[in-house]
């Protein structure tokens, strides 16, 4: 399923009822003022994470990232964006603190170049990925370090023109997934299988060898904005019948 994203963004923040996602995606370089803003929203250990990036572009990416995320919890929530907690997780995956969690949909951020994703939802854990798809001539080679047998096998059979996205596709989906577990790249890539194949709908075939735990999983694939690509991955039954809304915050 791909989802697209018109420039609109309402207010207050919409009802996400269960069953549907909402995305919202958003420019990591807005302009300095906005910037500035934000930072005022982070806690200190967000600031303290954002100077250890050596170089300011990624300092601002963060303090964007992290502020737009706490600005979209805190209208979801009802709560000042600068008084949302987080806690962490073993790899350093983002939760709501206890006490706003009750209630709270889950969510997860993503970001590759100048842009980022923020998805959320009621009830199942979620994972997003965004990709930028710069230009990757070195896909196959990356393909035979991580991906599955299966996987390289597709890969090695499309024609040359569709490779790169074939390489995205799998990319996203396998970081999608890792991220909604807590995972990361802590993980090996190669312990389950997804489909790849440009059209092909998106899924998982096996985990950790078998067919019946990656039933487990939802898969949506999207196209957020022109030269990126990305994808969710949701707990909950195969095939459920998931509904995206999306937006673009325009700053």
């Amino acid at each position: 399923m791909s989802a697209g994203f018109p420039f609109r963004l309402p207010q207050p923040a919409p009802e996400l009822p269960a069953g549907r996602i909402h995305l919202w995606s958003l420019r990591l370089d807005p302009p300095e003022g906005q910037v500035a803003a934000l930072e005022r929203l982070l806690a200190r250990d967000e600031i303290e994470r954002a100077r250890r990036f050596r170089f300011e572009r990624h300092q601002r990416q963060y303090i964007v990232g992290r502020g737009m995320l706490r600005t979209l919890l805190g209208a979801y929530l009802g709560v000042p964006p600068e008084r949302i907690e987080f806690t962490y997780g073993p790899r350093g995956k983002p939760f709501l603190a206890p006490a706003l969690a009750a209630g709270a949909p889950q969510f997860n951020l993503s970001n590759s170049d100048e842009r980022a994703l923020v998805g959320l939802v009621r009830g199942p854990e979620i994972g997003v990925d965004l990709e930028f798809r710069k230009p990757m001539p070195d896909c196959e080679e990356i393909a035979e370090r991580f991906f599955s047998a299966s996987e390289r096998e597709v890969l090695r059979a499309l024609p040359a023109a569709t490779k790169e996205e074939a390489f995205f596709n799998c990319w996203t989906r396998k970081e999608a997934y890792l991220k909604a577990v807590g995972e990361g790249l802590a993980a090996p890539l190669d312990s389950f299988d997804v489909t790849l194949a440009p059209g092909e709908p998106p899924r998982m075939l096996t985990l950790r060898g078998e067919a019946a735990p990656a039933q487990r999983w939802s898969f949506h694939h999207l196209v957020p904005a022109p030269e990126y690509v990305g994808a969710i991955a949701l707990e909950g039954e195969e095939g459920r019948a998931w509904e995206i809304d999306a937006w673009e915050i325009a700053f």
